[in-house]
């Protein structure tokens, strides 16, 4: 156990130390378009919706009745079998 009371010079300079650090990062340029803000994340989100985007495009309508319909199914499935486990 240490008998150095806590606080004191090795403290204030750490505070200090992470204050200069944290300036340091506010006050520098950024390295690349994505971390200025160039180009935000609302124009990755539209690509998906336009014909710059490469793969299957399906209707987001389209998606939600086939996972309804799914559901329905997998549900209407358990229904199926506890009816006729009772039966035979």
């Amino acid at each position: 156990m240490s008998t150095v009371p806590p606080g004191g010079q090795r403290t204030l300079q750490k505070r200090r130390q992470a204050k200069t650090n944290k300036d340091k990062q506010l006050n520098q340029t950024p390295t690349s378009a994505r971390a200025a803000g160039v180009d935000g994340s609302s124009n990755s989100i539209l690509k998906i919706y336009t014909d710059e985007a490469n793969g299957l495009r399906v209707d987001p309508l389209v998606v939600l009745f086939l996972a309804v319909g799914f559901i329905f199914s997998v549900v209407a499935l358990h229904v199926l079998t506890k009816v006729t486990g009772k039966i035979f």
